[in-house]
Parts: C-alpha cells; structure tokens; sequence
C-alpha cells in the first residue's frame, strides 16, 4: 500500500475511523459503601494532608491524598527523574493536523483496528506484520521524509533537562523535532511505551518512547544527600579479622580486557590497591531464592545478566573437580570440600514472618569465608534488600551489593563496580527501562524491534514461561510490604512484552503466565492509558498460529477487574480459561480493615459473571486469617464464601505482621493458637472443594500440555489442562514434553488428575 493511498482512505472515509476515547472503558465492581475504604478502623498516619485551594478567596479545605501512583512522582527529590533520565529511544509519526494525529492515535490504539458503530457494523483491519502497529503507520502514513522509510524510527534523544551531562547529539534531530518539542517531551517525565502528541514546526507528531537510557554510577564515593542509595568507593577492613573485603572482577563481555586499570578511589590505600589488583576474574556463580512467581522471574533475569553480560556459569552446571571451586578455609569443609562461588546471589522475599531472619542465617558461611580472605561477591537482592537497605550493609559490612528489585537491568554494571573494590546498596525509587544505562548499550546504535536490548533471561522451564507485564502495586493493603518493596505500578509496553513472547515462541515455548503484582491495573500508567483487556486481545491477536497456544496470567485484584478480561478469557483461543481472584476474607468490616476495597457481595457478582460467561474456568484464590481484629463470626463469613464459590485451589495464609504495614501496629492482633485453629479449618474445607472441583474432569478427554517427567514415577509424565490443574498419565516425557496430547481422566484427587492418552 502506497503512502498516499493509505493516507487518502484514512482522511476520506472518517466513518470506518471513527473519533473515540482513548481508553477504553473498565467495568469497575465496587460497593459504593466502601468508596472510603481506603481508611482503616485505625487513622493512618500514611496518608498525608494537603491543601487545595478553591477558587474563591475565603475558601479553603482540605482534601487526604493517597501514595504516589505515577513513576515519576514516586521518586525522590535527590534521585528525580531529570537527574536520572540521560536520553530517550524516540520513534515517531508526522502529520498535518492535530485531527490527523487523533485519529492515527485511535487507530494505533485499538491494534490497528477501526471499531465499527453501535449497530455493530463490521471492523476494518490496518494491515500490520508483527503487532508494531506504530512502525507501519509510521511508513505509510508519516510525512516525516527523514524517517519514514525506518518505521519513524529518530534513535536516542537526549534529555535536555537532565542535570548531569550535556551533550549536542539532538542537534543531529534539529530537522526532525524542534528542540522545543524535545523539552516538551522530557517535561512529561516519560518512560517506555508512553506515546505523547506534541506540536511541531511541521505539524503535529505522535512520539513513541521505546526506552529510557538512565546511568546510575558516578564518580563520587556517595550519591546524593537523602538518597537511598549508597556508592563506598573505598572499604574499611572488617573488624575482627582485619582483612580487605575482597571480590572477583567483573567484566562484561566484548568489554575491554583491561578493565581493572579503570579502577576509581583504590590508590587511596596502597594495600587495598594490591589486593584488588591480584585478585582473578569470576567465573561461577549461586542464587538462592525465595518467594513468588514475580521473585522466580527476577532470578531467570538476573541469571540471564550473570551468563548473557558477564559470561558467568551456574556453579551447578559445573565439574566440581575444577579446584578453583575447592574451599578449604573453613574448618568444616576440611573433610568435606564443597565447591564454592565466585558470588553468591540470595533473591529475598519479605512477604512471611521471620523473612529478614532466615536471609542472616544463610548469609553466615558466605560471611565467614570472605572474612577469611576468601575473594567472593555476595549480593542480597529482593524484596528484604528493598526493606532493609542500607542497615543490611552495616549490619554484614561482608555484603557487596544490595539490589532493589527495580534495578535489576543494571546488575552487570553495578558488578562491574563491585569488581573494583565498591560497595553499593541501590534501593531508591527508580523509573523502569528494559535495558536501563548498561555499559553495553552502545546509544548511537539503532534497532528494529522493542525486544533487542531486553535484559538477557535464563529461563528455568523449556516449555512455559513468566512475562512481567507490569511491575509494583500502588493498593497498600494495610497488611501487605509489597509497595514498599515493589515501588509504583509500572507497566511494560504491550511492543516490549510481545517481542519477548515472540522469542519465546520462536524458542519453541507452548506457554506464557503474564505477570503482576496487580495485573487489572496494566496500562493505567501509561500515556495513554491501556488495559489488561487490551494487552490480551494484542497477544492473541498477534502471536503466530502453532507456536504459543496458552496465556495465563497472575494475579488480579477484584477491585479493579474488568468485565472485558472475562470476555477475553472467554472468546479468545490462546487465553486459558483460569482466574486467579484473591478475596482475602469474607467480612466486609475485615476487608474495610484491610484496605481491599469491596465487599462480600460485589466478589460475589464478580464471580457469578465469570460463571455465566465461562462456565468451565477454574477460580483460584487467596485467603488470609486471623488479620487483627477478626472475630469468629467474621472468620465465618470467610467460610460462607469458600462455600459459594467452591475454589479450585486455594492459597491460605495466617496473618503475620510485617514492617512498613499499618496493621502491623495495631492493638488488636489475634492470638497465634487462634490462628492456627482457623487456618486448618480454612486449609480442610479448600481441600474438600478442591477434590469436588477435580471430579468433574472424571470420565472426560481434556486436552493437556505436556510439562516434566512425573518425579516420583519415570514411566509417568505431568502435564496441565488449560483451567492449571496437573494432569498424571503413562508416556515417554522425550517424545511427550511440549505437546498438546488428549487425555481421558480415570482418577480425581484432590490437587491432581490422572488419565490416560488417547491415540489419534
């Protein structure tokens, strides 16, 4: 299609495009009794004050505020988004009118479809290849001569409000964008997957962010004052054992070799200098982790960091005979040698009580050692490096790095510091990039897809996958850590989060489970603002026939679900017909106590139109007891809506305090037995309704993708329907693994089926 004549049918049939919202409308489920839950039976000393002034002169009031809920504004005075952001990768879009550009917009928009009207007249399709719906109308609809025959790409745009550096590079775009359109854009404080339309000398553009390129490491020994963030150039010797904390080098691959000459601070101390300079490369590497799902896709892409920029192995890919791994400094490996790491990565979760302990007891030996003199690097990173920060590195001096979850695409550089003889503790706020300020990222370079400079990933399954969609949750249950250790909601762009699918798909993979914290609040970050409901359709829209067949996804919030979502697990082919919907409790005073946001009967209307639409879905949940203040009748109500629904599986938890919360200190917490008590009734009655939930597969063929060997029988292999329950039958797992096989269920247990395969 010619550009002229792609650009003649959009002007000229204005009915088939026709002028719409930008964001498509959400069914929010919610009581309107509860449009104050957001205050706790305890005043919450969160929430901050402010005062708005009216437009008259006399009038003032004051209005409660809630937590911040945009990146930018999560981020400190001394970590802001100017000083952070160093430039942008820009495509673009240029045409005539300001009209024009709504229209691309809402074109780009609904996927490169026009809605039709409300007679449901038919849709017409944007021919598009890959999904990149903006690179296609940047081609045939842009009047930009400079970069339309690249899919508007412009490349990296310097940040001209950005405090740190100064450069001329956006001299080379002065044809494209006007610097006065540049500082429009930086002014917005975007991030990736933002598309902004700004007025230009020649029209009007509509500008895609793909990425933001933030450098975090500077020359100074210290970041700025009120930072979180620490940078120790120079390290003390640790007390008791006088010796220099010692680590391996770090160097990225295809960097230069040299790379401990660029060493900054050490000549400040002659024998550290000495020490630093003699000791070898890393070469393996440990992680241990703990925690959710969100947690196990963290370590596939701090593995793929490890491996992909620093050329690491896994210490247990290894022949242990090599005797660079052999220990003998500590007495009990005398008799026993153990291979050892050249950094030990421990991926901390904070969600269960005694988390902060069990992270110092696995960090004794490792401690141990490298007060032996032992060169090791030793990183906390996750959710109890986020809570503790810097008070971990006081408290073990031995540490190297602490690392938030938000930094994770800047893992290799900051190892690369680590390798000089720094120590850093890396827990502020930060904007999320897809590649962040990686020293590899060579910023004159140009790319074709979203997914080229992703952060490497070693993904621990060859059959299905984790996608993060969208990180952090701005809902601060009063009982929960994880805003305080996830940060702000921040989605991914749907481009993004297709090119990893698509490399999934072209790596063989059969499934993909979507990621988030919140996952309903995908997209309302983002300028303009999307939908989960709307990342669904672009996945199954767009991701090829016989690659991916499964989408899952986790976890929603009933808060804010959609009832779009369930017509997309309904109709589309690829989503799996499974909800994850926590509910938490059933007493409407306890969810008012915990900041939920709804009510006994508006779960209950959630579930019953996830019933009529897709009869055949499973509904998982999460429930916590024994929150502070509930009494027995109120634990009641939890059970009446187990009875209701009848779970399919169902997580259960006794409530524990946890720092940073709200609950944590309030008056009225329950006794531990009393908890107890009420969690083995809970964990009875979902195990009852489980089992019920599993013979209704009895007698059935249902289709199962084939995942592992059956561990506790070789003759046997696992696999899951589409509603996630795990299915057991004869096969060989080498010919099985991956494929879809039909299975006719014999036995219904509890949290399993079991079948048999029927032959084509």
């Amino acid at each position: 299609m010619c550009r002229l004549t792609c650009l003649s049918i959009l002007l000229l049939i204005p009915a088939a495009f026709s002028f719409q919202s930008s964001t498509k409308k959400s069914v929010h489920i919610t009581c309107s009794k509860f449009n104050s839950a957001i205050t706790p039976p305890i005043t919450s000393t969160s929430l901050q004050s402010t005062v708005d002034e009216t437009a008259t002169d006399t009038t003032t009031k004051t209005k409660k505020t809630w937590f911040p809920i945009r990146p930018a504004d999560a981020l400190s005075p001394s970590n802001d988004y100017n000083s952070l952001v160093n430039s942008a990768y820009l495509r673009h879009i240029l045409v005539e009118t300001e009209e024009m550009a709504d229209l691309v917009m809402n074109l780009y928009l609904n996927g490169g479809k026009s809605e039709g009207d409300d007679d449901g007249a038919a849709q017409s399709s944007y021919e598009r290849t890959d999904g990149d719906v903006f690179s296609r109308l940047a081609t045939d609809v842009s009047t930009c001569p400079f970069t339309r025959e690249d899919s508007g790409e412009i490349g990296w745009v310097d940040n001209p409000l950005n405090n740190r550096e100064k450069s001329d590079l956006n001299d080379v775009y002065a044809d494209i964008l006007s610097s006065e359109a540049i500082e429009d854009l930086f002014s917005r404080r975007v991030k990736g997957g933002d598309v902004i339309k700004v007025e230009g000398k020649e029209g009007w553009h509509l500008i895609r962010v793909d990425d933001l390129f933030i450098k975090l490491v500077g020359d100074t020994d210290t970041t700025a004052d009120g930072s979180k963030n620490r940078i120790n150039k120079v390290r003390p010797k640790l007390k008791g054992s006088g010796q220099i904390p010692l680590s391996p080098v770090f160097q990225k691959i295809g960097s230069d070799t040299d790379i401990i000459n660029s060493n900054d601070g050490i000549d400040n101390d002659d024998e550290q200098s000495k020490m630093i300079y003699s000791v070898p490369n890393a070469k393996h590497y440990q992680i241990l982790t703990s925690g959710c799902q969100m947690n196990v896709a963290d370590s596939e892409r701090i593995m793929g960091v490890l491996e992909g920029e620093l050329g690491l192995k896994a210490l247990d890919a290894i022949n242990t005979a090599d005797p660079t791994l052999i220990t003998t400094s500590n007495k009990k490996s005398k008799n026993k040698k153990k291979p050892t790491p050249d950094i030990l990565l421990l991926n901390t979760c904070t969600i269960r009580d005694h988390a902060e302990q069990k992270v110092y007891d696995a960090l004794g030996p490792y401690t141990a050692m490298k007060r032996a003199g032992k060169p090791l690097a030793i990183v906390v990173a996750g959710c109890v490096a986020q809570q503790e920060g810097e008070a971990l590195l006081r408290r073990f001096p031995e540490i190297d790095l602490v690392l938030g979850p938000q930094y994770i695409p800047w893992l290799g550089e900051l190892l690369v510091e680590v390798g000089k003889g720094s120590q850093l503790c890396m827990t502020e706020s930060m904007i999320w990039s897809e590649k962040g300020g990686s020293l590899a990222i060579d910023k004159d370079s140009s790319r074709e897809k979203d997914g080229d400079w992703m952060t490497p990933i070693k993904r621990g399954h060859s059959v299905r996958a984790w996608v993060n969609v969208i990180y952090g949750c701005n809902e601060h249950c009063t009982y929960c850590v994880v805003p305080s250790v996830r940060g702000v909601e921040q989605s991914r762009s749907m481009e993004a989060i297709l090119q990893e699918c698509l490399q999934l798909a072209a790596s063989g993979y059969k499934e993909v489970t979507l990621l988030g914290q919140n996952i309903d609040a995908y997209g309302r970050d983002m300028i303009p603002k999307r939908t989960f409901a709307d990342l669904l359709h672009y996945l199954n829209d767009n991701l090829p026939p016989n690659t991916i067949s499964r989408i899952r996804y986790v976890t929603s919030h009933p808060r804010y679900f959609s009832e779009r979502v369930i017509d997309a697990v309904a109709n589309l082919d690829k989503v799996c017909e499974c909800f994850h919907m926590p509910f938490q409790a059933g007493d409407d005073e306890v969810l008012r106590g915990m900041r939920r946001g709804y009510t006994f009967d508006s779960y209950m209307k959630i579930i019953q139109k996830i019933r009529a639409k897709a009869p055949d879905a499973s509904i998982c949940g999460d429930v916590i007891v024994g929150f502070p203040g509930e009494t027995e009748e109120a634990f009641q109500r939890t059970l009446d809506l187990m009875e209701e629904v009848k779970f399919d599986n169902l997580n259960t938890f006794a409530y524990s305090p946890r720092p940073n919360t709200e609950a944590a200190n309030w008056e009225n917490q329950i006794p531990p037995e009393v908890q107890s008590e009420r969690l083995q009734r809970v964990q009875a009655l979902a195990a009852k309704h489980a089992l019920e939930r599993s013979e209704r597969y009895v007698g059935k063929v249902i289709e199962v993708l084939v995942e592992d060997r059956n561990p506790k029988n070789g003759g046997e292999v696992m696999g899951r329907t589409r509603q996630g329950r795990q299915v057991f039958f004869e096969g060989d797992i080498d010919e099985l693994k991956g494929e879809l096989v039909n299975v006719e269920i014999t036995e219904a247990r509890t949290w399993s089926l079991v079948g048999g395969s029927i032959q084509d």
